[in-house]
């Protein structure tokens, strides 16, 4: 992957290249808010405004997290959607999941509404994007789904799931809520799927199934994944 993927400039940045990566990765990996970043940089000796870390995190998230899904593996075809409502800005919006059946994360987009449009969009880019085609769909019983799965052709795979069968996509949106009670609600539509995104791939990479797994073979996979992390966040 190291050699396939172009390095991350740091320059005219006044902070070396292992701070800023640092505090992106802490942002990301962990329940922190920006202020939390901003101490646990200070208690090393490092003094950091919020407002640059939050550059940061804006910037070179983006840019790794666009890195991590290049190099990442290819997901599943067995694919699980589902919507949950979230606040912005004072407003009520939707935020539309997809994962594979392992958990990885697909797809997340913010969309004002929760209609046949809005599914329409997410699977369309679903289709666009991984491409594989789907052995399978589980979603809920919203109706726009059943109508865009017909339009394109999909009726074949889409299975309606209640809470147990659809429980992949239901409990990924639980570090979403973890992250949007920490950073007090998400202040923008745009600034709500940035962060989703970039959370999105990071994610991904460090999503170890650890419960699932030995004690020596999770040791391994984080190795794996801290490698992975460190060739795409790796200084021109």
């Amino acid at each position: 992957m190291g050699n396939q993927l172009k390095p991350i400039s740091f320059k005219r940045h006044r902070f070396p290249a292992d701070v800023i990566r640092q505090a992106v990765w802490l942002y990301f990996r962990f329940t922190l808010s920006i202020r939390d970043v901003e101490e646990l940089l200070a208690q090393r000796g490092i003094e950091v405004s919020r407002e640059t870390v939050r550059c940061w995190v804006i910037k070179f998230g983006l840019l790794i997290a666009a890195k991590l899904r290049r190099g990442s593996s290819a997901p599943t075809g067995r694919w699980h959607l589902d919507e949950v409502f979230v606040r912005i800005g004072g407003r009520k919006m939707w935020l539309w999941r997809a994962v594979d059946d392992e958990g990885a994360v697909l797809d997340v987009l913010v969309q004002k509404r929760r209609n046949k449009a809005a599914a329409l969009k997410l699977l369309r880019r679903l289709l666009r994007n991984q491409g594989i085609h789907p052995e399978t769909i589980t979603t809920d019983k919203l109706a726009s789904y059943a109508a865009d799965v017909r339009e394109l052709g999909l009726n074949a795979v889409h299975r309606l799931g209640g809470l147990q069968a659809n429980n992949r996509a239901e409990n990924s949106h639980l570090p979403i809520r973890r992250r949007e009670r920490k950073q007090q609600k998400f202040k923008s539509q745009g600034s709500a799927q940035r962060f989703l995104s970039a959370h999105a791939a990071i994610y991904n990479c460090f999503n170890l199934q650890e419960h699932l797994i030995r004690r020596s073979t999770l040791r391994m996979f984080l190795a794996a994944a801290h490698r992975a992390w460190a060739e795409a966040a790796a200084a021109a």
